[in-house]
């Protein structure tokens, strides 16, 4: 398969492997949590933080666990004002990027800067997309051809699905030096597509019949099956044995058209003339038609590749919902996207109880759009956002879902002046997660964080649901697998990890021991310290992994 070199591609190859892990710390005062409830981390979530670094920090609790990512990245137009500034740690890449100024129009290697940006975001993006879940990506001319290339790497080129075009604008541009700029693409792809021996890849949803669709039904003769729709009953394809001679009920004798054949045969002919499903006109003298029940067809409607403005909404309408909620206040997204947009991703892609994410959320439409769906079909959707920028994630990400959650006393629509209701837990990044700050005592981690990492490091996946506090027992049993315990000796301060409490010792291996035996499984045993040795351990079916903690 092609694949596509850039400048930095090798330094940025495995980039994000290096990141660092980083613990979600609440935010209780910008939150919303449920009526009588607490902000929780499985609520709805919005992120303030650098995007890397906030996918890397969700791996633990959520890698394999959303079921569909939309993302609207910078287009890279030359007029957006992004910069590129991840950490690499490569002197060759720091030496490229020392200027870290924005990336505009006159830098010659803003395409090689862009998709050094984007390669670790995808590569984490894969990992927290479940095996059948979908990612949706917003993009323009100037990335398009280089995102398919990138993405065919990273998610296979067997698992592209569409690249669907969307029409931005309703009028045209005659002032245009060429073309008028009328769309955009959102292209599409599935961790697993159902092909060959995989069934168990996306499944994509049918939308939506319309009023307008149903209305071409009627039901002239009266038929007790209900409304129907004339369809025709000849074919292009010629067979002589479907050729023959019908008789209308008036005894005018039709044949099919010149290079025609009718659609089946004389004896299956017949059984639908018994059935009532053979329709001549009101007089019956007409060339005859089948009868297409509503109440027999797909209920649904199979998504097209192009998405008119007329049904998912254009950039103005985007400006005009941002204008309605912040009425107030001075919004600076020239290029929002329409919440009609993201509603149609999202009714083609879940179902009712889906995890979506958006780590690009700039204004926070996503939110609105599972809010809205939700409301519309009693759905339990939630959503993750992530917002880098410190000016926007609170006063424009947040605040925005908080007043269409509250209601809006301005807005137009009904249920926007209501609210939609809902909650979320608004979250920036913790301190690292790493042994220098445990040897040092500093920000140590909740005991669960620190045991769905150490879980996710050893697996790669994340856990269901960790074991509630108080049945974890003083041997810290936190989760199981069809094969292993996973257990965590732990508590947040460096005078319980220093003490002869923190160690596994016989007595609590012995206990490990026989809980091994009744479930024939083995265990991982986290911990800071141990008065055994790994040889008698590994006769009890445990092994042990160390912890860092201080011992000045």
């Amino acid at each position: 398969m092609p694949s596509l070199d850039f400048k930095g591609k090798p330094l940025v190859y495995s980039h994000h492997l290096s990141v660092p892990a980083r613990a979600l710390a609440v935010d209780a005062k910008k939150s919303l949590p449920p009526k009588g409830g607490k902000p929780a981390l499985d609520d709805n979530l919005i992120i303030h933080g650098d995007n890397l670094h906030a996918l890397k920090a969700l791996l633990p609790r959520y890698a394999g666990k959303v079921n569909c990512i939309y993302i609207d990245p910078p287009y890279n137009t030359g007029n957006e004002g992004w910069a590129y500034n991840d950490n690499v740690n490569s002197p060759l890449m720091q030496a490229w990027l020392k200027n870290k100024g924005p990336v505009d129009g006159e830098d010659l290697e803003r395409h090689d800067k862009w998709l050094c940006m984007m390669w670790p975001r995808l590569q984490l993006l894969h990992e927290l997309l479940a095996d059948d879940g979908v990612i949706f990506i917003s993009i323009d001319d100037n990335e398009q051809h280089h995102l398919r290339l990138i993405m065919d790497e990273i998610f296979g080129e067997q698992n592209f699905i569409q690249n669907i075009i969307w029409q931005k604008k309703y009028s045209p541009q005659n002032d245009a030096k060429y073309f008028s700029d009328m769309h955009d693409f959102v292209i599409c792809y599935a961790k697993n597509k159902i092909q060959g021996d995989v069934k168990d890849g996306w499944k994509r949803n049918l939308l939506a019949r319309s009023d307008e669709m149903d209305g071409r039904y009627k039901n002239p003769d009266n038929d007790p099956r209900g409304v129907w729709k004339p369809s025709d009953f000849s074919v292009k394809t010629y067979s002589e044995e479907y050729d023959y001679a019908v008789t209308t009920p008036s005894g005018r004798v039709v044949n099919p058209p010149q290079g025609r054949s009718w659609r089946t045969s004389k004896d299956n002919y017949e059984t639908l003339i018994k059935e009532n499903r053979v329709f001549f006109g009101k007089r019956g003298d007409a060339v005859p038609q089948i009868k297409r029940f509503l109440s027999e067809v797909k209920q649904g409607v199979v998504p097209l590749s192009i998405w008119r403005y007329k049904d998912v909404g254009h950039n103005q309408d985007a400006r005009k919902e941002l204008k309605e909620l912040f009425a107030d206040a001075e919004f600076p997204f020239e290029t929002p996207k329409p919440v009609s947009l993201i509603k149609r991703i999202l009714e083609i892609a879940t179902n009712k109880n889906s995890l979506i994410l958006d780590s690009f959320a700039g204004s926070g439409t996503t939110a609105q759009a599972v809010l809205e769906l939700n409301q519309q079909d009693g759905g339990r959707r939630r959503f993750i956002l992530v917002e880098c920028e410190a000016n926007i994630a609170d006063t424009i990400t947040a605040e925005r879902v908080r007043r269409i959650i509250k209601g809006v006393p301005e807005a137009k629509e009904a249920r926007l002046k209501k609210g939609l209701g809902g909650s979320f837990t608004y979250c920036t990044l913790g301190a690292e997660i790493n042994a220098e700050n445990m040897l040092h005592g500093k920000n140590l981690p909740s005991y669960d964080t620190l045991a769905q990492h150490l879980f996710f490091t050893a697996t790669g996946t994340s856990p269901d649901k960790l074991r509630p506090k108080t049945r974890r027992g003083k041997d810290g049993f936190f989760y199981e697998t069809a094969a292993r315990r996973f257990y965590l000796i732990y508590e947040p301060n460096l005078r319980f990890l220093r003490a002869n409490d923190s160690a596994l010792n016989s007595e609590r291996a012995e206990r490990i021991a026989k809980e091994l035996k009744q479930a024939n499984k083995t265990a991982l045993v986290f911990a800071t310290h141990k008065f055994m040795g790994q040889k008698e351990l590994t006769a009890m079916g445990i092994t042990f992994c160390g912890l860092a903690y201080g011992v000045e």
